[in-house]
């Protein structure tokens, strides 16, 4: 069997790169696997959790990019993964983990995706997802305060710190890796069943 073949998603926070990786797999379910670099953030265990909240999640070196590396190496070449679990509550990766098996189509996204050369290197399309960024500021506000227990002056104070300067530093310039551009990620249609074709193209001569 071939290579799996992998796609990779990346934008700044809340711009819209979860919703477009989400809505590609709706319609493959069988065939297609999605891989979130946010799972691989590294885990500071010895540090306590007021520690863990101050560090910097926005840099390349946060993410456990050796790990990542390795294991889309063994999805694309039809080898299952152990895959980790991170909890955004706790700051830090916990003790399950999830079984991955191979698929023939590898969805991965991330902030950071291009930024990294090596990940780069396993993907066959790179897609950078590109929103204005009020509207991002505004989703990632409502997702980090609904769905991973913060509060509005910690998120505001993150925000200002260390994710519009990392984005700035990291995530903007890596725009310029991508083959695809995408103005606001899920919500644009057009996009989207360009790239839905696409996959069905690439099953078809799997």
């Amino acid at each position: 069997m071939k290579d799996a073949f992998v796609i990779g998603i990346a934008g700044g926070t809340g711009s819209g790169k979860t919703t477009l990786a989400k809505r590609l797999k709706e319609g493959f379910e069988d065939d297609v696997i999605l891989l979130c670099q946010d799972n691989y953030y590294k885990s500071f265990d010895s540090l306590s959790f007021e520690e863990r909240v101050k560090l910097n999640y926005d840099h390349p070196d946060s993410f456990d990019n050796e790990l990542m590396i390795s294991q889309l190496k063994m999805l694309k070449s039809m080898q299952t993964i152990d895959r980790p679990v991170y909890s955004f509550v706790e700051h830090r990766r916990l003790e399950e983990i999830v079984v991955e098996t191979p698929k023939k189509v590898i969805i991965v996204e991330g902030i950071l995706l291009f930024e990294n050369k090596n990940l780069i290197d396993l993907m066959d399309i790179k897609v950078f997802v590109d929103t204005d960024a009020d509207l991002r500021f505004i989703r990632r506000l409502t997702r980090d305060i609904h769905e991973r227990g913060r509060d509005i002056d910690s998120v505001v104070n993150q925000y200002l710190n260390t994710v519009r300067p990392m984005h700035e530093a990291f995530v903007e310039p890596s725009k310029k890796r991508a083959d695809i551009i995408i103005p606001e990620g899920g919500m644009n249609d057009a996009a989207v069943l360009m790239l839905l074709d696409k996959i069905k193209m690439v099953l078809a001569h799997q």
